[in-house]
């Protein structure tokens, strides 16, 4: 930089030398510091307004697997609320129809939560309602455990209490899963395989060779044994107690009488293809209280939870029945 700058003197109409003090050298060095900073400030916005930086892509990737892990929980807590409201209905409409008691109170599987704003320390950011979102569903998942837990305990009480009872209840397949074809219809609508119409099939048809061995599904007293042409054809009736009662229709050979006593798992006769049938199987039923039932939901004995769902899935599905 130059020690001497001009400045025009209008009295001698001339230019005359004059030396750049301390404070000009001062002004001048802000000026230029200032013009540096106006650069480098512009030059930092730009570049962080169209450039990224590896930090910053990074955390982006961090984001965006963040974000698919949220939704993989989400889909998944959908599934186990799903199972849990499936176990729910069944001890209410099953495991506590069996004892006989009163379904577990609503109020009680789904209970409030009241008080302050437990998720105000997650609002106000990106992704603050999928958050809450899954923190209320988890919580809400958490609740019905407990209650369902609960609801356990006192079926396990009265299981203790009714030994008698447990034994009594139609709890097992009536024929062996190793001796079975298949299971050819289930509980629900069916189209007649003879009258070609549609109507409700009553029980649940398990299809295996003729002289196949059929068992007593409970402890009880054999009140019926018929031999029609039609019909169920060769037929039994147990009567468990407590209200329970199961059919065994279209046997080729009955070996019990009326009034008998049976055990559960008692070989009482053998499978065949009698009465209004169009091949070899059991047709049989479960009756509560006279209303006809779907047996499917008694196979608790003799079948894991695995093997119980797939019954249900298959017994469910629209096939043919025999009868």
């Amino acid at each position: 930089m130059a020690r001497y700058r001009y400045r025009y003197n209008p009295e001698q109409l001339q230019y005359e030398k004059v030396p750049y003090t301390w404070s000009d050298y001062l002004i001048l060095g802000v000026k230029w510091v200032g013009f540096a900073g106006v650069v480098a400030f512009a030059s930092i916005y730009i570049f962080n307004s169209y450039f990224e930086s590896p930090k910053q892509r990074a955390l982006e990737r961090e984001v965006e697997y963040l974000e698919g892990q949220l939704a993989i929980m989400g889909s998944e807590l959908e599934k186990v609320d799903h199972v849990l409201s499936e176990i729910a209905e069944r001890d209410d409409n099953i495991y506590r129809n069996i004892f006989g008691t009163e379904p577990y109170p609503e109020h009680l599987r789904q209970p409030g939560v009241g008080g302050t704003d437990r998720m105000r320390d997650l609002r106000g950011f990106d992704h603050s309602q999928t958050i809450i979102q899954t923190r209320e569903r988890l919580s809400k998942i958490q609740r019905k455990l407990v209650a369902q837990s609960k609801s356990f305990d006192e079926l396990f009480t009265l299981a203790r209490n009714k030994e008698e009872m447990l034994a009594s209840i139609p709890a097992i397949q009536p024929v062996r899963n190793e001796d079975l074809t298949r299971v050819a219809s289930g509980y629900g609508y069916r189209i007649h395989p003879i009258y070609k119409v549609r109507k409700l099939h009553t029980g649940m048809d398990f299809t295996a060779p003729t002289g196949t061995d059929i068992f007593a599904t409970g402890d009880g007293v054999v009140v019926r044994v018929q031999s029609k042409r039609n019909g169920y054809g060769k037929n039994v009736v147990i009567k468990h107690g407590f209200g329970y009662e199961t059919l065994y229709a279209h046997m080729s050979k009955i070996n019990v009488k009326k009034g008998q006593k049976v055990k559960r798992g008692e070989v009482i006769g053998l499978i065949g293809n009698t009465g209004t049938s169009v091949g070899p199987h059991l047709h049989y039923e479960v009756i509560k209280d006279g209303t006809k039932v779907n047996p499917a939901y008694f196979y608790f004995n003799d079948l894991s939870p695995e093997q119980f769902e797939q019954l249900l899935e298959r017994s469910s599905t629209g096939n043919q029945s025999f009868d």
